[in-house]
């Protein structure tokens, strides 16, 4: 009998095991504690970034540079020279103008070329000098010297502007500022999704209505002149 309870006690009773060595020291010495958690810290890392290489985890993508226009005959922000402006007299030509980063699905381009400090008849339009719409949408740029029409072979329009003291109201009137103060010339280029269908007596307010909501990406050249 007593060698059977002896026996029940050894198999009910819970055994304890020891804690080796390695976790005595572990508790005793917070500085491998630290150093083994960095280590796994740093194995765990390797190892996330090997899997999401594998896996080929695509990188986001670099955005795309900005629509970017170039006038080389003037730097932004400078005088513009007097062949562009009423100074030429009948010989005005309009300025190379060049473009680049075309945003994708840019079917056309609209040009718009104001001053800024004219408010005619006290309204909130400025006065406008030039406007073309349905540039093609793959071209780069447009030549020195465009010649009147409100229409030309590739498809651009011009539009008729409320001033004509030129030979044809379907051209390009340079800036005219009176002396003084100087005028501000803003060239404003815009990369649309879609061709503008325009009467020829457009105004530039409703040019600018059936752009809205089609304007890819834009891009901006100042200029300033007096007389």
């Amino acid at each position: 009998m007593i060698r059977f309870a002896t026996t029940l006690r050894r198999m009910y009773t819970p055994r304890v095991r020891h804690r080796s060595v390695e976790a005595k020291v572990w508790r005793a010495d917070p500085s491998m504690n630290n150093s083994r958690l960095l280590a796994l810290s740093i194995a765990v890392l390797a190892v996330s970034t090997c899997s999401a290489q594998q896996s080929g985890t695509p990188r986001p993508a670099s955005p795309a540079a900005p629509l970017a226009i170039t006038l080389p005959g003037f730097a932004d922000g400078t005088r513009i020279p007097d062949k562009y402006t009423c100074l030429a007299g009948p010989a005005v030509v309009s300025p190379e103008i060049q473009w680049s980063n075309v945003p994708a699905g840019t079917l056309s381009f609209v040009l718009v070329f104001h001053d800024l400090e004219p408010r005619p008849a006290k309204g909130i339009m400025d006065n406008t000098h030039w406007v073309l719409w349905n540039i093609p949408g793959n071209s780069t740029g447009l030549a020195e010297g465009i010649p009147a029409g409100s229409a030309l072979p590739n498809g651009t329009h011009q539009m008729k502007r409320p001033r004509a003291n030129a030979p044809s109201p379907y051209s390009y009137y340079g800036p005219c500022a009176p002396p003084g103060p100087n005028h501000h010339y803003v060239l404003e280029l815009y990369a649309l999704d879609t061709m503008l269908n325009l009467p020829e007596d457009v105004t530039r307010a409703d040019l600018l209505k059936a752009a809205d909501g089609h304007i890819l990406a834009a891009s901006v050249w100042v200029g300033y002149f007096h007389r």
